[in-house]
């Protein structure tokens, strides 16, 4: 039984639409895998959670991530995973010290020094008053190698390093850099970070 023109061109329309089909599932496919790689290996997707660092981050913002090849640096804000006294998930802070440097918290004159040299904090969100709890008692620390001291924007809402149980943290608690919110679309933007 012979082709006629008809079934001819019908069967080469299924071709061409198979074909099609098949390159956009191995493109799908292909997106989906390097999105996969690339959050798995080289940033990451997390939400804020609380206020501690309002008014730079709002609770719920989805922030991105860098984790591959960051190098904390004094004003990055980073994201933690140490665990200390009730606080049991990812805590988003600014880092305010790094390995080898000294802070000093002078609640009176509402500064944080480092190096005794003030620190210029236009993000904070209001001045600070005293330490919340006794647990919240570091007013000064020399941080160790291999470590960073970090504080929320929001002083006096935020569980940090002047918390006696968390202290400097060691690097290796850091889960990478924000650097860009992803949402809500209001929100959206580059993570400021000072230097």
């Amino acid at each position: 039984m012979s082709e006629t023109p008809e079934t001819s061109q019908y069967s080469k329309a299924a071709r061409n639409l198979s074909g099609d089909l098949y390159s956009w599932l191995q493109a799908l496919v292909f997106a989906l895998l390097l999105l996969i790689l690339t959050f798995t290996f080289f940033g990451r997707i997390i939400s804020v959670d609380g206020y501690s660092m309002t008014p730079t981050l709002q609770n719920r913002d989805m922030l991105l991530l860098q984790c591959v090849g960051y190098e904390p640096k004094q004003g990055d804000i980073v994201v933690l995973t140490k665990e200390f006294a009730s606080v049991t998930s990812p805590i988003v802070k600014r880092i305010i010290a790094t390995g080898g440097q000294t802070v000093e918290i002078r609640y009176d004159e509402n500064k944080v020094y480092v190096d005794g040299v003030p620190l210029d904090e236009p993000y904070i969100k209001e001045p600070m008053q005293g330490p919340n709890s006794s647990m919240e008692d570091t007013i000064y620390c020399q941080v160790p190698e291999g470590s960073v001291f970090v504080m929320g924007d929001n002083r006096n809402g935020s569980s940090d390093s002047r918390h006696r149980e968390l202290g400097a943290v060691d690097q290796r608690y850091i889960l990478g850099r924000a650097f860009f919110v992803l949402l809500p679309f209001g929100h959206a933007g580059p993570v400021t970070h000072t230097s």
